[in-house]
């Protein structure tokens, strides 16, 4: 039995799809157990690159079977609009399986997402505007679509009315909007309920029955850590919680049956939307970094914030993940750039901080304290052992292990599947 999590251990954009991806293609299941399309992965297969935004990155895999989780949010025109995409380029997306009770996107969270955002005007959170918040509320109200409904048109009808009761009362008297028609919403889901029927599964049932008969599964996280709605960078976060605990919770496997904790984390660091973020770069560096990393949202098209390694982040989402393993990508960006700062602390008011700031006004205000060290000017492309590479890099990947605490198993030193060095091998258990 192995049980793995993958989970950004930044603000999102790590490479998560690149560590599934390698993974996926050893394991029998591939879980997405939380979030929706408002993210997404780039995964490079065989020089084509393909870029991910609902369906799992295990989707690609030859053997695995990708599963959509139960603490996913799903918007099905996307779903659909991404497979047919898949297919039209050669790719199988047949064996996708979609948990009966993932939460189901409606046009009215996308316009009420929108809607609430352009009135926050300075305060607003940086939403993709895709109504993935607005449709993990409806979940918590009680009053959400779930993919199952669809299979009921009487169940979907009445669940749709009392969602609109509400709704439309804030939509024409508060933003004053034009009123939804029921109706309408319903013959939207059922155009898609005779292609979705066969995907629904039991998938808490099916996952735990496959690590039972000793299969493995891996759960691929969305966003990141510091976008966690608990233990993120709150309010500029997203609306579920894409930490390690919320990886259980979103596919139904129990946090006893989990072998490994995978933290995948850039070399440096980015962020996308708006929020706190201390190592933050506005110099020709943040440039260098934005431009050579090709830091550009797969999602959005929005240019991703840069600055360096931020180690008080990576040793607090080792310490809230349970990390056994740091997966280290994009190492190769930094080749060639003289010196390398790390941000060994934070300082806040002439007050020394080594690790995350309790309050959120203290980590707004927080300034990184940096330590530096020599670049190489070798290029690491080839490099598929820790000894192939410039002794220069290997001591900046000591020195973030050292601050990080928890070891760096795996180095990508290119986009491709087979640009990675494997230190430790979570698969083998070793």
């Amino acid at each position: 039995m192995t049980a793995i999590i993958v989970v950004g251990a930044q603000w999102g954009d790590e490479g998560k799809g690149k560590a599934t991806d390698i993974l996926g293609g050893h394991v029998d299941y591939v879980v997405k157990p939380n979030g929706g399309n408002n993210a997404g992965h780039t995964v490079v297969v065989g020089g084509e690159k393909y870029e991910l935004k609902l369906l799992p990155a295990g989707v690609l895999s030859e053997n695995a079977t990708p599963v959509i989780g139960n603490g996913c949010v799903v918007n099905l025109e996307a779903l659909f609009e991404e497979i047919d995409g898949l297919e039209a380029r050669g790719a199988d997306a047949s064996r996708l399986r979609v948990s009966a009770n993932a939460q189901l996107v409606a046009p009215y969270h996308q316009t009420i997402d929108k809607v609430t955002e352009r009135f926050l005007g300075k305060r607003a959170i940086g939403t993709t505007g895709r109504g993935i918040g607005p449709t993990y509320a409806d979940k918590v109200s009680r009053i959400g679509i779930r993919a199952q409904d669809l299979l009921d048109e009487s169940i979907l009808r009445q669940k749709v009315e009392s969602a609109l009761n509400q709704k439309n009362q804030m939509l024409v008297k508060l933003y004053n909007r034009k009123a939804i028609d029921p109706e309408e919403i319903v013959r939207y889901f059922m155009g898609f309920a005779d292609r979705l029927a066969p995907m629904l599964i039991d998938a808490e049932l099916v996952l735990n029955q496959a690590l039972d008969e000793g299969k493995s599964v891996l759960m691929e996280g969305g966003q990141a850590t510091m976008l966690d709605v608990d233990h993120g960078t709150y309010p500029f976060v997203t609306s579920s919680n894409p930490t390690a605990g919320g990886a259980c919770v979103g596919s139904g496997i129990g946090p006893t049956k989990i072998t490994s904790s995978l933290g995948i984390i850039k070399a440096y660091t980015t962020r996308v939307g708006a929020g706190p973020f201390p190592t933050e770069l506005f110099d020709k560096w943040g440039e260098y970094l934005q431009t050579t990393g090709g830091e550009v949202g797969v999602n959005t098209g929005r240019k991703r914030r840069c600055g360096w390694y931020d180690s008080v982040i990576a040793r607090y989402a080792s310490r809230v993940n349970g990390f056994t393993d740091l997966f280290l990508t994009k190492l190769d960006v930094l080749t060639g750039i003289g010196e390398i700062p790390i941000c060994v602390a934070y300082e806040v008011d002439g007050k020394r901080f080594d690790e995350m700031p309790m309050s959120q006004s203290d980590f707004h205000h927080a300034v990184p304290v940096y330590e530096t060290m020599p670049a190489w000017d070798e290029d690491i492309t080839g490099a598929r052992t820790f000894a192939d590479l410039p002794e220069r890099a290997q001591d900046y990947i000591n020195r973030l292990e050292e601050l990080s605490g928890c070891r760096i198993s795996y180095i990508g030193v290119g986009p491709g599947r087979d640009e990675t060095i494997v230190r430790h091998d979570v698969l083998a258990g070793k």
